[in-house]
């Protein structure tokens, strides 16, 4: 029998901010608070709407019988019941506040609740202290709803994370496997691990066992579903449709496609836009203004107006304080920047922060690499050539020997038609297989390759490299498309590959046009005629041909010289071998770049499902996103001039100050929320 051990899977620890001012709002608590037990914040809520019910009652039976209490026991009756309504609601924002000024942080929305609310209660209002305390608790409530609906893409995201994984391990007493259910992070590598039908792939592995279909949508877009065999990598999160697998893993939980998708996406709003940190230099500024004037307004009219009353100032201070409040800018613009990271993650496009949505609306240059990024990176062998004393089976044969190693997209075609054509290439060659070992193997990037085949020197690689090495009697021009082949010191032929233009390129170039980008530009590695031809079918005017990895950054650098200031360069590449390129441009793009470590670590945005439908798309979003902020921008401060100054004139009362205050919070939260739920565009709705 089995012996099967489940070790449930329990989240981290939730992360609270030390700045409680801002703490629904920064990144580590919204990280920490998505990925917080459902049941803990379900009972938080559930003892707040308790307290805040408890309270409102009190408020209510005290205004009732607030006559009846002075009659019965003196003007302070109704103290007692408001004193209790008051701690009941109040007393976590009494005790947050102060914490903060233990920590030598007063200046928050804590702190201006706490004093406000206080200081009502010392110039007889309490009805207004405890009403400041309700409607704030209220607000606070339903803000959090809001935030958490705003981030529900990023919730669906998470539901790729695998929950356990199930391990099975030989038990040599009981002469077969026994099986444990535990958490994909106590996983080792090497570990054989099973995946039934229905369960999700919880760590990237090799299949050892087993045969069937994988849906990969999650991770990769593709519709149709993955046929899975021996041999065949797998990555977390794919889900098995059919069939029992048994997988070898590879990696860590931690290393796994899947789990660098997580921490990118949690992690993403580390990176503030401009926007977000001047609200963050704004508020820390603006907040001890307001105190200062509220405290001025306090104290100098009843000081130079005859007959001013220093309670009926002091009250229009307090007022001033709860208007003031910036709660509405500090949480809606970085949840509205959140928005547009979450629409963007569930659409297929991971952005690294929301500074990279701010760089898009800046877009004066797109430079897209060609093969892999506007083509389909998977070349076909087209012909084979021969040389005069060759033959195109051994010219094959001996190609696909030297470039059995290599995973050049040209060296790959040339494999895999060797395979196709069932070539036995000892036979082919007139020696053993075991003969067929490469020695003094060497690869020059960018170049080509060379070994000892069989006792034979072969070359396969440029008409550059095969120069270098002496070669004569080489054909005038050359192909990027083309490996050429010299054997013994003499030219032995070329084989030709082609590749095609990826759906959808001419509409994406035309989308970026639409949108304002001035000029797309190709650089390419491969030969005129060719990047003439795949320039021209994508739409593209500009391009420039025969670059090697290090060209293409000077490229980079030359189109950043020329644009104008304020503008930002964008470069297209497929993850690999354009990491330093990616790493240099303003916006690092990295089209179908998931499972590259050199993609996600140099790039800004990766596009999953490698669609370039999807960049004029994150555009959109960029933009729509932006909007959004700078709404909340105008309304919020134009709102709050507007009541700060009705409250300086006395023309506002508590309750319409802190009405003011919520409702201002909300409204501009719930507008951040509509990023996350807007449509942008066709190709978003697949």
């Amino acid at each position: 029998m089995k012996n099967e051990i489940f070790i449930e899977h329990q989240h981290k620890e939730a992360h609270y901010c030390d700045d409680s001012s801002t703490c629904s709002s920064c990144s580590s608590c919204s990280s920490g608070r998505t990925l917080n037990d459902d049941a803990e914040r379900f009972q938080e809520e559930r003892s707040a709407i308790v307290r805040m019910a408890v309270s409102g009652l009190l408020l209510a039976l005290s205004i009732v019988f607030t006559p009846w209490l002075r009659s019965w026991a003196g003007p302070w009756a109704e103290y007692f019941p408001l004193s209790a309504a008051y701690l009941i609601v109040g007393y976590p924002v009494l005790l947050g506040a102060f914490r903060d000024i233990l920590r030598g942080k007063i200046f928050n929305e804590l702190f201006l609740m706490a004093i406000a609310s206080l200081g009502a209660m010392a110039i007889g209002e309490p009805h207004e202290a405890v009403g400041v305390m309700l409607f704030y608790s209220l607000g606070e409530l339903l803000q959090e709803k809001a935030v958490r609906s705003s981030r529900r893409s990023i919730a669906k995201l998470m539901d790729l994370r695998p929950e356990f994984a199930r391990v099975l391990r030989l038990n040599a007493a009981m002469g077969g496997h026994e099986e444990y259910l535990v958490s994909p992070e106590d996983v080792v590598i090497g570990d054989m691990v099973e995946v039934r039908p229905g369960e999700r792939v919880p760590l990237d592995g090799t299949i050892m066992e087993g045969k069937g279909f994988l849906d990969t949508s999650s991770l990769t877009g593709e519709s149709l579903p993955m046929e899975g065999e021996p041999g065949k990598e797998l990555r977390a999160g794919y889900l098995s449709q059919s069939g029992l697998f048994r997988l070898r893993v590879s990696a860590p939980f931690g290393q796994s496609s899947v789990a660098r998708i997580l921490s990118l996406v949690e992690q993403a709003s580390e990176r503030k836009a401009p926007t977000e940190k001047f609200i963050t230099k704004f508020a820390a500024v603006y907040t001890p203004f307001v105190v200062i004037a509220a405290a001025l307004l306090a104290i100098v009219p009843p000081l130079i107006i005859p007959g001013a009353l220093f309670s009926q100032w002091l009250h229009r201070a307090l007022v001033l304080l709860v208007i003031s409040c910036p709660c509405a800018l500090v949480i809606s613009i970085p949840l509205g920047y959140f928005g547009g990271i979450g629409a963007a993650s569930r659409h297929k496009i991971l952005v690294k922060g929301a500074g990279a949505l701010d760089s898009l609306l800046k877009l004066d240059t797109v430079a897209f690499d060609k093969t892999g990024t506007l083509t389909e990176g998977r070349f076909e062998l087209k012909e084979v050539l021969p040389a005069p004393g060759f033959e195109a089976a051994e010219l094959l044969a001996l190609a696909a020997s030297v470039e059995r190693y290599s995973s050049h997209p040209l060296a790959l075609a040339i494999q895999r038609a060797a395979e196709q054509d069932s070539l036995k290439l000892g036979a082919v060659l007139n020696v053993l297989p075991a003969n067929l070992e490469l020695v003094e193997y060497k690869e020059e990037r960018g170049l080509g390759v060379s070994a000892l085949v069989a006792g034979r020197k072969v070359r396969a690689g440029s008409l550059a490299f095969l120069r270098q090495a002496g070669i004569g009697a080489l054909p005038d021009t050359s192909s990027n498309s083309s490996v050429y082949l010299a054997v013994d010191s003499r030219y032995a032929g070329f084989i030709s590959a082609s590749d095609k233009l990826k759906d959808g390129a001419p509409e994406a170039v035309a989308g970026l046009k639409k949108l304002g980008v001035k000029k797309v530009i190709m650089l390419s590695g491969d030969r005129e005629e060719t990047a003439a031809r795949i320039a021209a079918e994508a739409g593209i005017n500009e391009y420039v041909a025969g670059l090697l990895p290090e060209d293409k950054l000077a490229m980079v650098e030359s189109l950043k010289a020329s644009m104008p200031d304020g503008s930002s360069l964008a470069f297209v590449g497929d993850g690999m071998n354009d990491a330093p390129v990616l790493a240099r441009a303003d916006l690092g793009i990295a089209m179908g770049g998931l499972g590259s470590d050199a993609a996600l670590e140099a790039s800004d945005i990766v596009i999953m499902d490698d669609k370039l439908s999807r960049l004029p798309d994150a555009i959109r979003i960029a933009a729509f996103t932006r909007g959004v902020v700078v709404q909340n921008i105008v309304f919020t401060l134009g709102i709050k001039a507007g009541f700060l100054a009705l409250g300086a004139l006395g023309m506002a009362s508590m309750w319409e100050a802190v009405i003011a205050d919520v409702g201002v919070a909300l409204l501009a939260v719930l507008n951040a929320a509509r990023v996350s739920r807007a449509k942008y565009g066709e190709a978003l709705k697949d």
